[in-house]
């Protein structure tokens, strides 16, 4: 059974995988936590990291951790072009929590420079990380970005990057580029029962209807 360590980054998470001697580090937060993340993954035997989307807080560090470990990073294809610019996608928000993390964001986005890096694996829908000493799925929840994944590990858990948030509180996630497709994620969330979430960022919570559970304030 794989172990699944948060490692906490202001906001926002990382999380290492764990099974079998074998690790993998699910996305790299902000610089001022490299040093962080980086002993905590020091000795797992670390063989891949994945990027659940390509926004800079959880993709700054992807090229130096990729170094420190000599490590392949893996995302889905469709954020690629992201990591040159995370203004490239057009954002939205549907309240006024997602109105201020949004415009919070945008600043973000336009003052923190990514470490250029190219992903030598492309992850899409119902691939394995076996090949990577993990038993873990590929979910693509498309919606926050076009390219956002999630990764089901073993059959207890789904790490879901931003595709839900437990910022204020847990719900659908506050900023979406396609808000249908953002739903429709949500659902696909939903209808896995007897499963933990893990957030991009927030505390860990049971799975729920996504679609009903902490609608927002309109």
């Amino acid at each position: 059974m794989a172990k699944i360590e948060r490692i906490k980054c202001g906001n926002g998470n990382c999380f290492l995988v764990q099974e079998n001697n074998h690790a993998v580090l699910i996305d790299t937060s902000r610089t001022q936590f490299r040093d962080k993340i980086l002993n905590v993954c020091k000795n797992k035997n670390v063989n891949l990291i994945v990027l659940t989307h390509g926004h800079v807080d959880h993709v700054q560090n992807a090229a130096y951790l990729s170094r420190e470990l000599n490590v392949p990073i893996a995302m889905h294809e469709a954020d690629e072009e992201l990591i040159k610019n995370n203004l490239l996608e057009p954002l939205f928000a549907h309240n006024i929590f997602g109105k201020l993390i949004l415009a919070l964001s945008i600043k973000s986005f336009q003052d923190d420079k990514i470490e250029s890096f190219k992903p030598k694996v492309f992850l899409h829908e119902g691939d394995s990380l076996e090949n990577y000493g993990i038993h873990a799925t590929v979910m693509e929840l498309p919606g926050h970005t076009k390219g956002s994944i999630g990764l089901k590990i073993g059959e207890k858990d789904i790490i879901v990057g931003d595709a839900l948030m437990n910022m204020f509180y847990p719900s659908r996630s506050m900023l979406y580029g396609n808000r249908k497709a953002m739903e429709e994620s949500a659902k696909k969330i939903s209808g896995i029962h007897d499963v933990s979430i893990h957030f991009g960022h927030g505390k860990s919570v049971r799975n729920r209807n996504w679609l009903r559970y902490g609608t927002w304030i309109e």
